[in-house]
């Protein structure tokens, strides 16, 4: 099963957790384009593991992984006036 990790402050995991949330963005930039980016078109994964902190005992959370696309995220969900790569979530598993 291919998985994403990423870490998400707590605003935003709670958000996933409940449901309300169904999308993650990340900046266009260098790093995430090496982590989401398989030329000429998307990487694809299973699921998405987000973790709420760096410790060991950090709350984990898996996703349905639902494709990458870039646009513009809901200011509600940390989005902005500018594009991101989207992350699609589906059911949480």
């Amino acid at each position: 099963m291919k998985t994403l990790h990423l870490t998400l402050k707590k605003k935003w995991f709670d958000m996933i957790c409940s449901g309300e949330k169904k999308e993650e963005y990340r900046e266009l930039k260098t790093y995430w384009y090496s982590r989401l980016v398989s030329e000429p078109k998307f990487r694809e994964f299973d699921i998405v593991e987000f973790r709420n902190g760096y410790g060991k005992a950090a709350p984990v959370l898996r996703v349905e992984f639902k494709g990458t696309s870039i646009g513009y995220g809901k200011k509600e969900w940390g989005g902005g006036d500018r594009n991101y790569y989207i992350i699609k979530l589906g059911e949480i598993i």
